[in-house]
């Protein structure tokens, strides 16, 4: 099958927007003979393949030592040997004085740099996160929560390491730092679409507590056996969208998922700005339509506010007379948020979104720029309308979402789905659960298939610790215990199950929902005996917390993730746990330098 291709030195043409036609749907012909063209690559660190620049922000005037400042480059930032970056391996939790501390920079061994003090104004938007707290079985014995398999926050908490950004603590959602890396759990056997499985180990920021891993495996469906799509992309073609790493990162991104459309497939472009329009009507993905696709998406401008959700009602309208019956439904919005004309309140957009989610039309969200990024308004609507948010930060990324798991974007196996932990008191005197804090449900939402959960797609993996302190020698009460209530076992005197993972999930075409149980009897175990998904995995909780400021953590911080993500790499294909270690080093050493 011929497939549009798209050069990588991204090529975006910014044209009049195509819905101000005449007709409301431009040829190829119309492309080339109106308008004014605009070429524009994308910057070097948003090409596939091209490393992003490495920066560490130094601290403020006033706290930087003489020696610092004396020697400077001749681009007026200060240098630091690539060789003093990474600290000497040190054993877990081992005392700041076992690492090797970083030597002094030397303006003439090029390194990390660290940029001058100033940037633009921020005005991105993060929703408060307030972490989930201790609890014990008698007073809270429920633990409820919808699933989550969005990666935005690790994708843009990655761009601001990168960038030497300040890292917003409520830009870090742990579980989906978590959830964008691959696990190799085993695929469900069973019938259901996905599978369940539990596990246990000592947890290492507090060895007298253990880690409970919940993890589920979607079901993969075969992209030969893909069902039909019906797309819309709704596009923001705002003035706040005219940045390199905006609407061309945006374009540029869509062709690739283009690529992987037929002729079985249709796809429309709704854009909106000041108002809205139709860019592209429903038009089959064969060779031609994708190339008529490729020409519409090239020729548009960004310009004028933004009025998203007169933009929304339309591509939802558009994805209602094209719905195909057990095939793909999906809006997918491109944007950085900004909405501020028409519907600008995030509940009513949050509203509007869940009244077409209704529909069975899902949604993806893909969130792109700096700056004015409104992360609170997008991860809001995604949570209420049937779908999944990913931050692009660059062509990487982009593949990794469009095409690399493009079935997992596309293909819903399992709606609602939502989990419910019991603990046994006779056996867990204290819990709490690590991520998950806009997720959380009331204990009366887990029978109610009225209240809506997470989505999960084709291949998807989620997992969900719970920090534990189990009963018995060896505990490390976090709560004083019950003066006058006791810990009364669950079922049978002597139960040695330590909970029961319950979840209920809807098949992606029915309103009632199933249930499925999972009682777990636990041995204390070491983190050396778990696998290594389960300590990579814990690698990236740990560097979330960090991130978050968390006090669990006590001394421990970036060289103890590090240490654990060293060894615990495994298979490794696409290079993405190297990566984190990668990033993982470079926080060990803004945190050194900053400590000085």
């Amino acid at each position: 099958m011929m497939k549009t291709k798209l050069t990588l030195l991204g090529v975006a043409a910014l044209i009049t927007v195509a819905c101000d036609h005449e007709s409301g749907n431009p040829t190829t012909d119309d492309a080339e003979t109106s308008g004014h063209l605009l070429i524009t690559e994308l910057p070097p660190e948003l090409i596939e393949g091209t490393p992003r620049p490495i920066h560490i922000p130094g601290a403020s005037p006033g706290q930087v030592s003489p020696a610092r400042t004396s020697s400077p480059g001749t681009d007026g930032v200060m240098y630091v040997p690539r060789a003093a970056v990474r600290p000497k391996p040190a054993k877990v939790g081992a005392p700041a004085s076992a690492r090797q501390p970083l030597v002094t920079p030397r303006p003439d061994d090029p390194g990390l740099h660290y940029p001058a003090v100033g940037s633009a104004v921020d005005h991105e938007r993060y929703d408060l996160l307030v972490d989930n707290r201790w609890q014990t079985p008698e007073q809270a014995p429920l633990s409820t929560f919808s699933v989550d398999v969005d990666t935005a926050s690790y994708a843009n908490v990655r761009r601001m390491i990168l960038d030497g950004s300040p890292v917003r603590r409520d830009a870090v959602r742990l579980e989906e730092l978590v959830n964008y890396f691959d696990y190799a759990y085993p695929q469900p056997a069973d019938g259901h679409p996905f599978a369940v499985h539990v596990r246990n180990a000592a947890c290492p920021w507090n060895p007298g507590h253990q880690l409970v891993r919940v993890a589920l495996k979607g079901r993969e469906v075969n992209r030969m056996e893909r069902a039909p799509a019906n797309l819309v992309f709704l596009l923001d073609v705002s003035g706040s969208m005219q940045d390199s790493r905006k609407l061309p990162l945006v374009v540029e991104s869509l062709n690739l998922l283009l690529e992987e459309l037929d002729e079985s497939d249709t796809l429309a472009i709704v854009v909106y700005a000041s108002a809205q329009g139709v860019a592209l009507p429903p038009t089959h993905c064969d060779s031609e339509g994708r190339q008529v696709v490729s020409n519409a998406l090239r020729n548009l401008n960004a310009g004028g506010s933004t009025n998203g959700g007169a933009g929304i009602k339309l591509a939802y309208q558009l994805a209602r007379e094209q719905f195909k019956p057990g095939g793909i439904n999906r809006v997918i919005l491109a944007t950085d948020g900004d909405f501020n004309v028409g519907v600008t309140s995030q509940q009513e957009l949050v509203d509007l979104v869940a009244t077409h989610a209704k529909s069975k039309v899902d949604l993806t969200v893909m969130s792109v720029g700096t700056g004015n990024l409104n992360d609170s308004m997008l991860e809001a609507i995604t949570n209420h309308g049937n779908g999944t948010h990913h931050y692009i930060d660059s062509l990487a990324e982009a593949r990794r979402v469009f095409l690399d798991k493009m079935m997992g974007t596309l293909v819903t196996i399992a709606r609602d789905v939502k989990i419910q932990v019991e603990f046994n008191p006779a056996r867990v005197r204290s819990y709490r659960l690590l991520g998950y804090a806009n997720r959380m449900l009331h204990k009366e939402d887990f029978n109610n298939d009225r209240v809506d959960a997470g989505e999960i797609g084709s291949g998807h993996t989620v997992t969900a610790f719970y920090e534990i302190e189990t009963t018995g020698p060896g505990g490390d009460a976090r709560v004083d215990p019950l003066r006058y209530a006791g810990p009364v076992p669950t079922g049978i005197p002597g139960n040695p199950e330590w909970l029961t993972v319950k979840l209920r999930y809807k098949q992606p075409d029915s309103d009632r929902s199933t249930l499925v149980e999972h009682p777990y009897i636990g041995v204390p175990r070491s983190l050396a005996e778990a696998d290594a998904d389960f300590r990579f995995a814990t690698s990236v909780a740990m560097t979330a917390m960090a991130l978050r400021g968390s006090g669990e953590l006590g001394t421990r911080g970036y060289w103890d993730a590090e240490a654990i993500a060293q060894e615990a790499l495994g298979s490794d294909p696409d290079g993405r746990r190297a990566e984190f270690v990668q990033l993982l080093e470079m926080l060990s050493a803004r945190s050194a330098y900053v400590g000085q």
